[in-house]
């Protein structure tokens, strides 16, 4: 019997459980990858200094560290018009998945934290009404046991292996909707000569080439890029690798270049789960639905997962009690350390989805909204519209004002679900109420 039983050795899976074992809990780790490809998957790359320094993580070094990155462009469909955001919010690092991976998963397995490789979690175990193990299957013997636990970890990623076999009046949401996901293909790829401006990541809006997402170049030294396209899931007819190959290498600056490695998945693009604990478990990273609705990125948001949730685990160990009500702590302080912002970018990357190219074209050519809020925005500050009479005139003369009326209710939606996460219930018997109200400010028809 452990004390905890992390299922996913991923970002959240080994932070959590590295954090867990440093307070004298005995940990035991399940991934069903092979201990030394942990880290290794289909993901951007990139993440921002402040997780790092927010967290006290040492940031990536060495053979860890592929660029240092000052910001990002953001790109119109036309590609006439482009968004520089660069600030301290936007500082950060393009690593390399497979080493940084290693690192938190040695850092987990240098506090004696027992590790199972190459097994893989089928289905949760009940003893009253109780989460308290995990039935698996080592591969590698194809052998079937029972690992229990005082408290379980769901970091399984989006399989969310247990998840999504919890009782329906635990309030966890169980299946995830194609609309708030993103079928994603990418590359690393050598090019010929090197990219320009390598400290800044390149993000293209086009609702033709990349349906309800967008097409990134994401730079990992001078001429080294991660180049990748996201889809919303919803429109099943597009392929990711087709619409990569089609419309983005064969362009500049990828004539000559040479395909190192790639690979595709999927990513969660919404807010937080509404509930992300039962008894006696706690889901972190994508299976909590944790990256950021805009881009997806999951590195920063898992981190603190994995903090917060061993927090809320030694607490309960402590106790004595793994109930749900004891462990929803963890619920309340990731929604105000993240949540709350994730929900307000989750009401704009909705009316970004909306946005036709010819809408993103105007939007950004007339500066609707501007560099510095974008970035204020992605750091969980308000958006503010700069929405002038010019502005106005023209979009009048498109038969745009309803863009514009769109713009507007959306900025207001921002900061109504801002404030409900900020404001998460801390008693689970007023959690009902506030879902009611989080679903009257996300429903398609409140955004229209």
């Amino acid at each position: 019997m452990y004390d905890l039983v992390v299922v996913g050795a991923g970002t959240a899976g080994s932070v959590a459980a590295h954090a867990a074992s440093e307070q004298g809990l005995k940990v035991c780790l399940i991934d069903q990858k092979e201990k030394n490809t942990i880290g290794e998957k289909t993901c951007g790359d990139a993440v921002g200094i402040h997780h790092f320094n927010r967290l006290k993580i040492p940031p990536p070094k060495g053979e860890e560290l592929a660029n240092k990155i000052k910001g990002i462009e953001i790109f119109s469909p036309d590609l006439k018009t482009v968004f520089r955001i660069k600030g301290e919010g936007l500082h950060g690092f393009m690593v390399n998945r497979l080493e940084f991976g290693q690192r938190l998963l040695h850092n987990a397995l240098d506090r004696d934290v027992v590790f199972f490789d190459n097994t893989t979690a089928l289905d949760p175990i009940f003893k009253d009404e109780c989460v308290c193990g995990v039935k698996v299957r080592n591969r590698r013997k194809n052998e079937l046991r029972e690992v229990f636990g005082r408290i379980i970890v769901d970091a399984s990623g989006m399989s969310s292996v247990l998840r999504r076999k919890m009782p329906h009046d635990w309030k966890i949401e169980r299946t995830i909707q194609n609309k708030d996901i993103e079928i994603c293909y990418r590359e690393i790829r050598r090019l010929a000569e090197n990219i320009e401006d390598p400290e800044y990541c390149r993000i293209y809006l086009n609702q033709s080439i990349s349906f309800g997402g967008y097409y990134w170049i994401f730079p990992k030294g001078n001429n080294i890029v991660n180049v990748g396209i996201g889809l919303q899931m919803i429109n099943t007819v597009l392929n990711p690798r087709r619409q990569l190959y089609t419309h983005v290498l064969v362009n500049d600056p990828f004539i000559g270049s040479k395909n190192l490695k790639g690979s595709g998945g999927i990513v969660s693009t919404r807010r937080p789960l509404n509930c992300m604990v039962g008894n006696g478990i706690l889901l972190v990273g994508d299976s909590a639905c944790q990256p950021n609705p805009i881009h997806g990125g999951g590195i920063g948001p898992s981190m603190m997962a994995g903090k917060l949730a061993a927090e809320a685990i030694c607490e309960a160990i402590e106790a004595e009690d793994v109930s749900q009500k004891q462990l929803w702590s963890y619920n309340v302080k990731y929604m105000k350390a993240y949540g709350a912002k994730a929900a307000a970018l989750d009401i704009f990357r909705l009316f970004l989805q909306k946005c036709s190219n010819e809408d993103l074209n105007y939007g950004m050519a007339h500066r609707l909204v501007k560099e510095n809020d974008i970035l204020n925005a992605s750091l969980g500050q308000d958006l503010k519209l700069n929405i002038t009479d010019k502005a106005r005139r023209v979009f009048r003369g498109l038969n745009k004002l309803s863009f514009l009326k769109t713009l507007y209710l959306t900025s207001k939606k921002m900061k109504e679900i801002k404030m409900l996460y900020s404001n998460y219930p801390y008693h689970i018997k007023d959690h009902e109420q506030w879902v009611n109200k989080v679903e009257s400010i996300i429903s398609a028809r409140a955004l229209i």
